[in-house]
């Protein structure tokens, strides 16, 4: 069956989410959100294991739109993140625009704009094609020899199998990013032994992310809801300055890192000290935020092991000092593949370019929104997003207020389809790679998910106020508008 539509918003994660209310705010209800899920709320429904919690304070991790004063903790947990989601959808009207269970397997630009193909044989006839599929989506499943072989259950955190039990059992965490220190967290009280496998450590800094909110706070913020705007501005102001020390040396920049040294102090085996202290610079990667990990892992039910795994057998994981562990169950913390965005979709634009040759040298994008050669297709969240300096939240709805400023005008007449300059876009990108320069990804001295294959780095190297600048107005200058 072929439906037609306005736009399709693939993904109803939090982008997803952003776009559609941003739609439905202007008046637009024709477009519709094809999720591949089963639920909304995009890394928050794929994610599910013992200990997920937010690595940023709860009053900044929402929408402007959507404020919610009563959160549980000072860092939300995986589940009410989730429910926060399903309550916007409900409150902004978005529930019947979302068919979830629905795989998009193609897009390709045509005389009658973008058709959209899925799993399931359903087709979309749309003008406006929308990308809200997010980054961390795709789990990177590592190559260890015998891994298949395992008796015992093995579970990616982001494919949590909730029949997995661990309370008694002999568990192996491999990973070592925030998903590994919150899952060595979460289960140490209750396993008879947890043992996590570590290519390389991380830098922690301390926060009160089991800290609950308190009622008192929860009740003045329902009744006053100008302190609530108020809170989650000052939040907004107080996550600019996490651009600022990781886009420019400053003294701020030494006194965070600063913190997680003090922090690793408190280790008190110099030994398990030393091999938890990370080669390279704090805040290189994705910031660790725990106020637990350390604790965790020096109790005696916990082992720390940076020694790399040879081999797993039905029952065991093998070093390559020849040291053979049992275990239970594994659990792998590895990670995603980042940088793979709308793939595995088969993107086709103008003159049957495709999205695998566009990217021949690694995702790239005009100002994170929108590629040469596909018209009328834009992103959210897309190349060069600001994953570890900027509220996602923000992003999401400044971009979701741009792109719809196309749509409006596609609805006036002004125009029948819009895309990138490649001068526009190529200038960008020049920028980008420049602005990199300073900043502590590229000086860290680290390897990160952040960098793409040919070691460049996939993220906003400006502050907000430059990202506002640039996603405010379209620059049709910048763009080949087709009209009439």
């Amino acid at each position: 069956m072929t439906h037609r539509v306005l736009a399709v918003i693939i993904g109803a994660g939090m982008s997803g989410i952003a776009m559609g209310t941003t739609l439905r705010e202007a008046g637009i209800d024709d477009f519709v959100i094809l999720e591949k899920g089963s639920d909304v709320g995009g890394v928050w429904h794929w994610n599910r294991y013992p200990g997920l919690t937010c690595d940023v304070p709860s009053h900044l991790y929402q929408y402007s739109f959507a404020p919610k004063p009563d959160w549980k903790r000072v860092f939300a947990t995986g589940p009410e993140i989730q429910q926060y989601h399903r309550d916007v959808v409900e409150q902004f009207g978005l529930g019947p625009h979302i068919c979830t269970g629905t795989t998009v397997t193609a897009a390709a630009y045509t005389d009658v704009g973008w058709i959209v193909e899925t799993e399931s044989g359903e087709r979309y006839e749309c003008d406006f094609l929308i990308s809200a599929t997010g980054i961390l989506h795709h789990p990177s499943i590592p190559a260890i020899d015998g891994l298949d072989t395992f008796a015992g259950p093995v579970v990616h955190t982001a494919r949590w199998d909730d029949t997995v039990t661990t309370g008694g059992k002999r568990v192996a965490v491999i990973g070592t990013g925030s998903t590994g220190v919150q899952v060595v967290s979460a289960l140490q009280p209750e396993a008879r032994q947890v043992t996590q496998f570590a290519r390389t450590p991380q830098w922690v800094l301390w926060g009160p992310t089991g800290l609950r909110q308190s009622r008192v706070v929860s009740a003045t913020l329902s009744r006053v809801p100008a302190a609530n705007r108020r809170l989650y501005a000052t939040a907004l102001w107080a996550s600019g300055i996490l651009a600022d020390i990781t886009t420019r040396p400053s003294w701020r920049r030494s006194l965070v890192q600063s913190l997680a040294r003090l922090h690793l102090r408190t280790i008190r085996d110099p030994a398990l000290r030393a091999r938890l202290t990370p080669e390279y610079e704090p805040l290189c990667k994705r910031q660790v935020v725990s106020g637990s990990y350390y604790k965790a892992v020096q109790q005696p039910n916990v082992e720390y092991v940076s020694t790399g795994i040879e081999r797993v057998t039905e029952t065991s994981i093998i070093t390559t000092d020849g040291i053979e562990r049992e275990f239970d169950v594994i659990i792998l913390a590895t990670g995603f593949e980042a940088h793979h965005y709308m793939r595995p979709m088969q993107l086709t634009g103008r003159g049957g370019i495709t999205l695998d040759e566009a990217w021949a040298k690694g995702p790239r994008a005009y100002r994170m929104t929108a590629m040469p050669g596909f018209p009328n297709f834009f992103t959210m969240l897309g190349p060069n997003s600001p994953i570890g300096s900027i509220s996602l939240q923000y992003t999401a709805e400044l971009t979701s207020r741009y792109i719809l400023q196309f749509i409006q005008r596609f609805r006036d007449g002004e125009l029948t389809a819009a895309e990138p300059t490649e001068e526009a876009t190529r200038e960008f990108n020049e920028q980008v790679l420049e602005a990199i320069g300073p900043t502590i990804w590229n000086t860290g001295g680290c390897n990160s998910w952040y960098q793409n294959e040919d070691g460049s780095i996939d993220l906003w190297p400006f502050d907000r106020a430059t990202m506002t600048a640039m996603l405010t107005t379209p620059d049709d200058r910048h763009y080949r508008i087709t009209r009439g």
